[in-house]
């Protein structure tokens, strides 16, 4: 046997070795050798570079967190059930308004009382290995960095319920390499003390979960199990376990409602079905159900389990709620800025550092059991809601086409929506606001959150308080209203009052503020626009205007100038503290749920204008309210009680706003009216609604008369604005505005008005007045000509230098003969305007007659200043000037013709002539005839003749005319029946507002 195997043995060793001994075995064992020595050199390489590949991921991912601080046990469970407590809110002097509201629901559950189908069911979708991980799954991370890095249409996410964890109630959603470092970290930390069940508890009570039947946003879920299927979590059978459960990978996709509440239409449902059966087949192959459980749930009506009988719970004071929550969620990102030793400050620098406070503070303010106080009178606001909804004259309400957030187009009411504001001067305090008409409609604060053209508010901050400041006026100043065209930003521009045809010439600066006229506002601010007056308002407070607006003409009107009515209350309230701005609040304090203050608001203080040009714009807006043609002056006679009111209305183009705006020496209110949708015109129905100006003017009478019976102490304040010293009155000439000149003075044209002493008062005598006399072409007046024919000159006036034409008209020129009309004030003081004449007899006319009332045509010549009539064969009968009728009546029977004169004293060709019949004679009554024998009298007419007894020439009316005298303007008798505010001209692309 022994030697069978040692033959065995030798029979191999021979064979080996021959083979061995070959060729193709050295050829093949070299090439072994090669392949085994590079294998050990790939692998060293690899394994070197996977080292440093690892060395370097780790270094960078420690670059990542190094600033995240090291957080304690304690810190991270108070963080992760910080949804535990809802913050509170509270009116002035604690009284109690309610939680903070959201448009998020949650309940809060136990893990026992979840349905264990649901539980399997966010395992098999959300996190397969969750009892196996220690916080993370390596795999999936890699998987996840490899889809993100080769830009793959797959997106399987890396993230375990206990990272998902961590960034929803720790982190942010921000999507970046650093957070995601940061939440793998704290993930792994927290599973060392948090054991699967609490970690499991936690996700299923923050997890958003789309919407409930209500509309309202939902998380936990408990909340969804019952908004969405009306029962408890604990009872969901295996297809609604399955819904839920696919819902957080899209909250919105999946959910089966709309923002309204209502059930999608079946191609709205189908993504959560799809979704669900999805979740479905991952239980079956994970092995949570069997087969039969799996096809029993495809089959499985899920649509008839949706809820449909659930109602919104509307909260009583839904403007409130939400303002409060941003105002608070701003002041809280502060905190915890500061707190993390941050400065404030640099969150507006920083885009990516505000994003993340704001979503901290967010969570912080919902659910950290915040208290938080706010200036808002209860007694004040109730009753201006009950004055807001009792008030039925805002408008016609609109119906349009809308698309909502599903992009699903739908027809959406539009009404006339309303903002208000009443704050107390002295501190700021805000008392009272309306949000608009109905939070349900449209979940705007137009109190706060809407921005739109204030209109002629705008011309006390903009215009006349800065011309006050920089000593170009005082309040009666004289300023120019007569039309001119202007290059406003590189177009043409010809803008007018709210009557296009208005131009009162040289009228008061207070009147022209009153009646809230556009081109003294125009003209006035060209003056003064070098000065840069826009940086009042942004010292104001008007965050949305810029510096570029400043060169805008018709910024002085309001055009591109926008604001909240906040800011505009705001505005006003610094003119009410002689001139220092004290910046609004809503929120006095926040103090957590232990009752330490973590904010606490404190007064401060900036001039803006100085006390006394403050107290000068005061007074002149005391006339808005006080005169009769005053654009509030229908407010103040609505209002219930007497305080010393000032303000401004405002009219935006096309009437897409109105505004008024009052202050007394205690509080300040705004109204503001118009559509959501700035295209519509709240004047579109003339025939329907009263004028919009009108509704301004009485709501906010109302809005103040409830406001009055809360508190009549504050709002019905008996005391008056008082001058400062420097405040002076001094008399002045008032169409030029210096110190009162002889020619002024015995012209009766001296007047008196506040002036700031410190920057101007009228020093420079006036030189301006000449004696003049002027003629009048096309009902402008002008100079008269040495050749003007004397009856249609008019004399014993005063004229005006051409230098003080130019200075007037300054910078935008424009019709000097206009200055003075004839129905204003100055109408006894002649312009001193020139006529440019064409050298050339005028163009003659043609007449006609009726009766004995000769007419004529206007001779199309521009320069004629009357007419004369003339008797063929005799001379002129009468001169009539161009300002009167064209007619005259002739003395009696003839010819005639008219002829025009120009101010050269030239005379056209003569018109057609017309004539007047010689009228017929009367016949004589029939005589018996006398007996033949009978002889006549030598001195009577035969007896068969009629005696003739021709008519007399009616006496001819006295050629000579007497101008007539220009009488002052009558005051219409009832207020109301006068524009309430003016309107902005349509001109295109332009805002021309008063």
């Amino acid at each position: 046997m022994q030697e069978k195997i040692k033959n065995v043995l030798r029979q191999t060793e021979e064979t080996l070795n021959r083979w061995t001994s070959a060729k193709w075995y050295k050829r093949l064992s070299i090439t072994t050798g090669v392949f085994w020595n590079l294998a050990l050199l790939l692998a060293i390489i690899l394994i070197a570079g996977g080292v440093f590949a690892a060395s370097v991921g780790a270094g960078y991912f420690a670059s990542l967190v190094d600033e995240e601080k090291l957080r304690t046990p304690d810190e991270m469970r108070g963080e992760i059930y910080s949804y535990e407590e809802t913050s509170e809110m509270f009116f002035d002097n604690d009284v109690y308004i309610g939680k903070i509201r959201t448009d998020l629901e949650r309940k809060e559950t136990q893990l026992d009382k979840v349905s264990k189908k649901a539980l399997d069911a966010v395992l098999a979708t959300e996190d397969e290995y969750f009892l196996e991980h220690d916080g993370i799954v390596p795999k999936a991370i890699l998987r996840g960095l490899f889809q993100d890095v080769s830009n793959s249409d797959s997106q399987t996410g890396g993230s375990t319920l206990t990272q998902q964890l961590i960034k929803n109630q720790i982190l942010t959603n921000e999507v970046s390499y650093e957070r995601k470092a940061k939440e793998i970290l704290l993930a792994m930390r927290l599973e060392k003390f948090m054991t699967k069940d609490e970690i499991m508890e936690a996700y299923l009570n923050i997890i958003p979960y789309g919407r409930n039947s209500s509309g309202a946003n939902i998380a936990g879920i408990e909340t969804a199990a019952n908004g969405i299927f009306n029962v408890p979590a604990s009872e969901l059978n295996l297809p609604q376990a399955a819904f839920i459960a696919g819902i957080p990978k899209a909250p919105f996709r999946y959910t089966p409602y709309s923002s309204t509440g209502d059930l999608k239409e079946p191609e709205g449902l189908q993504p959560g079905i799809d979704r669900m059966k999805t979740v479905l087949f991952r239980m079956k192959e994970t092995g949570y159900i069997t087969e039969d459980e799996y096809n029993q749930a495809l089959a499985y009506d899920i649509v008839k389990d949706f809820r449909t009988d659930e109602q919104r719970s509307y909260e009583k004071y839904p403007y409130i709620t939400v303002e409060l929550e941003k105002r608070a969620s701003r002041l809280i990102m502060d905190v915890l800025a500061e707190k993390d030793g941050i400065d404030p400050a640099s969150l507006k620098e920083n885009d990516k550092l505000y994003e993340e406070y704001a979503i901290l503070a967010d969570r912080a303010v919902r659910s950290n059991g915040y208290r938080i106080h706010s200036t808002i009178n209860k007694e004040m606001y109730d009753a201006q809601e009950k004055a807001k909804n009792a008030y039925n004259k805002y408008g016609t309400t609109l119906t349009v086409a809308s698309v909502n957030k599903e992009g699903e187009e739908e027809m959406k009411e539009l009404p006339v929506q309303v903002g208000s504001m009443t704050i107390e001067n002295k501190t700021g305090r805000i008392l009272s606001f309306v949000g608009g008409r109905d939070h349900d409609i449209e979940k705007l604060n137009h109190a706060t959150q809407a921005y739109r053209s204030i209109g002629s508010t705008v011309k006390p901050l903009l215009v006349y308080g800065p011309a006050i400041e920089f000593g170009a006026i005082g309040a009666g100043s004289p300023v120019v209203d007569v039309k001119f065209k202007v290059n406003d930003n590189g177009k043409a521009w010809e803008p007018a009052n709210f009557i296009p045809t208005s131009e009162q010439g040289i009228m008061p600066a207070r009147d022209a503020l009153a009646q809230s006229q556009n081109l003294p506002a125009l003209r006035l601010y060209g003056q003064i626009k070098e000065k840069m007056p826009i940086n009042y308002l942004i010292n104001a407070g008007f965050s949305k205007v810029v510096e570029s607006e400043n060169y805008n003409a018709s910024a002085a009107l309001g055009g591109g100038i926008e604001g909240s009515v906040e800011e505009l209350t705001s505005g006003y309230a610094t003119l009410a503290n002689g001139g220092k701005k004290i910046e609004p609040f809503m929120i006095q304090r926040i103090e957590d749920a232990d009752g330490n203050v973590l904010y606490e608001h404190k007064v401060e203080e900036k001039e803006v204008y100085t006390p006394q040009t403050a107290y000068i714009v005061t007074d002149m807006l005391r006339d808005v309210f006080e005169t009769d043609r005053g654009t509030a002056n229908r407010a103040n006679g609505l209002l219930e009680f007497e305080a010393d009111f000032a303000g401004k209305t405002g009219t935006t183009q096309e009437t897409r706003d109105v505004w008024l705006v009052g202050y007394n020496p205690n509080v300040t209110m705004s109204v503001w009216l118009g559509y959501d949708q700035e295209k519509y015109s709240l004047d579109n129905f003339r025939n329907t609604n009263i004028q919009p100006s009108t509704r301004a003017n009485q709501l906010w009478a109302s809005l103040m008369n409830t406001a009055y019976e809360t508190n009549p102490d504050l709002i019905g304040t008996k005391e008056k604005f008082k001058a400062p010293e420097g405040v002076v009155t001094r008399s002045f000439c008032s169409i030029s505005g210096l110190a009162p000149g002889g020619g002024c003075s015995s012209g009766s044209l001296v007047a008196s008005d506040l002036f700031n002493k410190n920057v101007m008062v009228p020093k420079k005598a006036d030189d301006s007045l000449t004696s003049g006399s002027y003629t009048t072409v096309d009902g402008s007046r002008y100079l008269a000509l040495d050749s003007t024919p004397r009856e249609f000159v008019t004399s014993g006036g005063s004229g005006v230098s051409q230098a003080f034409i130019d200075r007037m008209l300054a910078p935008f020129g424009g019709d000097a003969s206009k200055l003075f009309p004839g129905d204003s004030r100055f109408s006894k003081v002649v312009s001193g305007a020139s006529l440019k004449h064409d050298g050339v007899a005028p163009a003659g006319v043609s007449a006609s007659i009726s009766g004995t009332t000769i007419t004529w045509s206007d001779s199309p010549s521009s320069d004629i200043v009357g007419y004369r009539v003339y008797r063929s064969g005799g001379g002129s009968l009468a001169s009539i000037s161009e300002s009167r009728r064209n007619s005259f009546k002739v003395p009696g029977s003839g010819s005639y013709y008219v002829v025009a004169v120009d101010i050269t004293g030239k005379q056209s060709s003569a018109s057609n002539t017309v004539s007047v019949a010689e009228a017929k004679p009367k016949p004589a009554p029939k005589k018996e005839k006398e007996k033949d024998t009978e002889k006549e009298k030598p001195d009577t007419p035969p007896a068969d003749e009629p005696e003739e007894t021709p008519e007399e020439p009616a006496e001819p009316e006295e050629p000579t005319e007497t101008p007539e005298e220009p009488t002052e303007p009558e005051e219409p008798e009832d207020p109301a029946d006068e524009p309430a505010e003016p309107e902005e001209p349509s001109e295109p692309e332009e805002p021309t507002e008063p």
